[in-house]
């Protein structure tokens, strides 16, 4: 039985620590979708593919996700986004505003969708990860376009987990799992453009700059081991559209932890700013905290 995994933004920072961690894993057929190849291996297969042109997605999308034999599990890890400029509204190009909206929004849903199109009627453990942010709960000035883009993301994320909780009892239909997951302030070419921006279009500039100074960033190899240990352990998660900070920020809880403690995560030196009971996405939240920006 095979484990297929299909991985955006495969080339560097997360996605490919997600790659490299898929691959160490029996049994896994990895696919990376990115314009660029970085990793070599007879399990993986590149995909080279500009996810920010849309025009070329939409042509190529009916051949993204092949037949798959003996599938053990399905995952869609839908990491490839971008920051896009760090700058106020009325300062940025629209280009710029496009492509974000495109690569941060518009490329998953496509992705997903399609996904449910070729595995929806699989009897299969079938799982999507969205890659989130903080930034989508909270404004943080400067970010207009990467905090609009993952709010609707992680709307996106709720919706698709209510229709695909409505469907289980469809004959012939297997639900997907949902889960949109914030990995935190990660070292990679992100942080180096978040540092590199102009506090005058940035005022929470100087809190990025000591988080690096005070080696702070987490790495992407160990976000990735923790993304796998949620992957392994949905049998004990509903599917919901947050993270677990205990599960990211320290080793990994036990399962009642699991079942008790979903949030968006931060570091140690943030807070928890979202909490939703598992029960019903139409629950009221408790009561949120106020973070230092992402």
């Amino acid at each position: 039985m095979q484990h297929y995994y299909f991985i955006t933004g495969a080339s560097r920072g997360i996605g490919k620590a997600l790659v490299e961690r898929a691959l160490q894993e029996e049994n896994t057929q990895v696919y990376g979708l990115s314009r660029s190849q970085s990793v070599e291996h007879s399990r993986y297969h590149h995909i080279a593919i500009d996810l920010s042109d849309i025009g070329y997605l939409q042509e190529k999308i009916d051949t993204l996700f092949p037949e798959v034999a003996h599938p053990r599990r399905i995952v869609l890890i839908n990491n490839a986004g971008t920051l896009g400029d760090v700058s106020y509204v009325g300062d940025i190009s629209p280009d710029s505003m496009a492509t974000l909206i495109n690569l941060n929004v518009t490329v998953p849903i496509m992705l997903v969708n399609q996904l449910l199109r070729a595995y929806g009627q699989v009897d299969t453990e079938k799982i999507v990860i969205n890659v989130s942010s903080g930034a989508g709960k909270y404004p943080v000035d400067g970010w207009s376009g990467y905090c609009t883009s993952k709010a609707a993301l992680d709307m996106f994320t709720q919706v698709a987990a209510l229709e695909q909780d409505r469907r289980k009892e469809t004959s012939g239909y297997y639900p997907t799992k949902f889960y949109a997951l914030a990995p935190g302030v990660v070292d990679t070419d992100m942080q180096s453009v978040i540092r590199g921006a102009s506090v005058r279009q940035f005022s929470t500039l100087d809190k990025f700059l000591k988080l690096k100074e005070h080696n702070e960033l987490a790495g992407p190899a160990e976000v990735a081991a923790k993304f796998f240990y949620l992957i392994n352990h949905t049998p004990a998660i509903s599917g919901c559209a947050t993270g677990c900070a205990e599960f990211l920020t320290s080793t990994c809880p036990s399962r009642k932890q699991l079942l008790h403690h979903f949030y968006t995560f931060y570091p140690a030196s943030f807070s928890i700013i979202f909490s939703m009971p598992i029960a019903s996405p139409l629950s009221s939240a408790s009561p949120r905290r106020r973070p230092m920006a992402e």
